[in-house]
């Protein structure tokens, strides 16, 4: 993580997602290599954020999923 980055945790997925895409806008308005190595830095963090959520929230439908499944099926 960016070291100039508070706690991503707070922000809720359009924040998060508001800032991806300023950032990327940013880095590719911008020619200067140092500004675009930082840029490329911060949206890394917050792409990794974005992809853990996601994770997250994909594994929460698939174990949710699971269990109407079990109720649907009564081997015995």
């Amino acid at each position: 993580m960016h070291p100039l980055i508070n706690d991503m945790t707070t922000l809720k997925d359009s924040e998060l997602e508001s800032r991806i895409y300023d950032l990327t806008k940013k880095y590719f308005m911008t020619t200067n290599v140092n500004m675009r190595s930082q840029i490329s830095m911060v949206l890394e963090s917050y792409t990794s954020e974005q992809a853990k959520r996601q994770k997250e929230l994909w594994q929460t439908t698939m174990e949710n999923k699971n269990k109407g499944l079990d109720k649907l099926i009564n081997v015995g």
